[in-house]
């Protein structure tokens, strides 16, 4: 079994001290396998913010994978905008684009969707699925296989369209090396969704968990959250813990359960 914790939109810069030392002691109590971030690490692309974001990060002392979002490309700095998007990102998370775990029990890729001509938006192509699919076999076809995003490739309707950009095209490829999970932010909403429900592909349904922001002072109608995913093939919990102001708490909230049938994750229970 091996438990994955999935924080995203920390965006420091505009954090809640409260929630920050309260997260660290919950996760590092719950002893997670690999920390998963996905994206929006910053409000403003800012060493300070980038600085304080890996410090805050170190004090977990897990595995992680973190993938930028579209608030860690610089907005204000035109020239560092267009010709060198991610040099802060860098400097402190790593120059590999696709950071890759590997246990033999899961397999984790993480894909930049953040992109300088958009302030907002973000987008996937086919070199980037193609490089994913190649890593993913790279780790035999036993391990759970699991894509970490910032946008998001599913999505309830009152957030509007914010779904990655080519979502189908990525999914179509997905679906040819078996992805599994894909754990996405953005949304500053927590949510499981089974993609069958958006992407007729046959014979395939991955899971599409979102996670809310973790630690900002962005809420859009959520509390901060943050999700802890069991997984024991073939079947995967994913527990969303929320906070609780008045206890000064993150606790679980909710528990959705999956089972994998014929290639395609499922509520157990459901006819494949």
């Amino acid at each position: 079994m091996r438990k994955i914790a999935h924080l995203s939109d920390l965006h420091f810069g505009r954090t809640d001290p409260a929630v920050l030392p309260v997260l660290v002691e919950t996760i590092k109590a719950a002893k997670p396998d690999v920390v998963v971030v996905s994206g929006d690490l910053t409000q403003r692309a800012t060493d300070r913010e980038f600085a304080e974001a890996r410090a805050w990060l170190d004090t977990l002392p897990f595995p992680r994978i973190v993938v930028p979002g579209n608030h860690d490309v610089p907005l204000h700095n035109v020239f560092m905008r267009f010709l060198q998007p991610l040099k802060r990102y860098r400097k402190y998370f790593g120059i590999d684009p696709t950071p890759f775990h590997s246990d033999g029990e899961i397999a984790i890729v993480g894909v930049n969707t953040a992109r300088s001509f958009t302030f907002k938006d973000g987008r996937i192509n086919p070199e980037q699925v193609e490089a994913t699919c190649q890593r993913l076999h790279s780790a035999g076809d036993d391990a759970v296989r699991i894509i970490v995003t910032h946008h998001p490739f599913e999505q309830a309707e009152e957030h509007g369209d914010d779904l990655v950009g080519r979502a189908p095209m990525a999914m179509t490829g997905f679906a040819g090396c078996h992805v599994d999970l894909i754990l996405s932010g953005h949304l500053h909403a927590g949510g499981t969704h089974v993609s069958e429900m958006r992407y007729d592909i046959d014979g395939y349904a991955a899971l599409l968990i979102q996670a809310g922001t973790a630690t900002s002072v962005r809420h859009r109608g959520e509390p901060n959250s943050f999700n802890m995913i069991h997984v024991e093939r073939p079947e995967i919990d994913v527990e969303h813990w929320t906070w609780n102001a008045d206890k000064v708490e993150f606790a679980v909230t909710a528990t959705d359960r999956f089972r994998k049938t014929a290639g395609q994750w499922r509520t157990p229970g459901k006819p494949a």
